[in-house]
């Protein structure tokens, strides 16, 4: 009986699991914020497989970088252009690329890790047909951390900011579900593998009291930074820590790319 119960536990994880990694469903339907900047078009990026992607998008100004950013698991592309077109980016004239995975509101297909990572190389080869000149800062928070830092593994960008980042997927799947097999889990998303091939700056911030990712997986994770690397741990939950660093980063990476 016991073997029973856990083999169906095992069955229902397996199944759903990709219902809670990419809980798309609860997300409301796409719709472009009030509050957005004029200057932040909507654009739809296509990928190399066929999908298309809802994006915001705004130019930057002649020969400044751009923040390409990639959501959380339960959020959307709207925040990330509005912060990033306005306050010390806009000061300094960045521009910005958020896009909406595969599957979530306004854009086709089904989210997969092999899916969320082709959807971040047809966003960088959006930014680097529409601004061909500027330097790329790929951006995350928390499920977008893992993308960004795929990118940057395979990019020539100028760094990663990652806002609640974390290992990987698989190891926080075993805090939670610690009696079952880690082969289960689709999709591992192996920050800890991917991360000691960046060779820019990593910047991450993350809350000490994130009852999402704990703070010791973004330790773990930036510990294994080949390049210049930063932690910064504050006061703050999961959510509240998104902005906070914004003008220490902007102010690195806008300098490092100075002429």
């Amino acid at each position: 009986m016991v073997i029973g119960i856990w083999l169906a536990i095992a069955l229902l994880v397996f199944v759903t699991q990709r219902h809670l990694v990419f809980p798309r469903h609860l997300l409301p339907p796409v719709a472009r914020m009030e509050q957005l900047s004029p200057e932040v078009q909507e654009v739809t990026v296509e990928t190399a497989d066929g999908e298309r992607l809802y994006g915001l998008w705004k130019a930057p100004q002649a020969g400044r970088p751009v923040v390409v950013s990639f959501h959380g698991n339960a959020s959307a592309p709207g925040w990330a252009a509005d912060r990033f077109s306005n306050g010390p980016w806009a000061a300094h004239g960045w521009g910005v690329l958020a896009i909406a995975y595969r599957g979530y509101p306004g854009s086709t297909g089904s989210p997969s890790e092999i899916g969320i990572l082709a959807d971040g190389e047809a966003a960088i080869s959006f930014v680097q047909k529409a601004a061909p000149e500027s330097a790329i800062l790929v951006h995350g928070h928390s499920l977008g951390t893992g993308v960004a830092v795929a990118m940057a593994a395979t990019h020539p960008v100028i760094g990663a900011y990652l806002e609640a980042p974390y290992a990987s997927l698989l190891s926080l799947a075993k805090r939670q579900f610690r009696y079952l097999p880690g082969f289960l889990m689709r999709d591992p998303m192996r920050s800890d593998l991917r991360i000691t091939r960046v060779k820019a700056p990593v910047i991450a911030i993350h809350g000490k009291q994130d009852p999402v990712i704990p703070v010791s997986s973004a330790r773990e994770l930036i510990g294994k930074v080949t390049s210049n690397s930063r932690l910064i741990e504050v006061d703050g939950d999961h959510v509240s820590i998104l902005g906070e660093a914004d003008g220490e980063v902007e102010d690195f990476f806008r300098r490092a790319v100075a002429p």
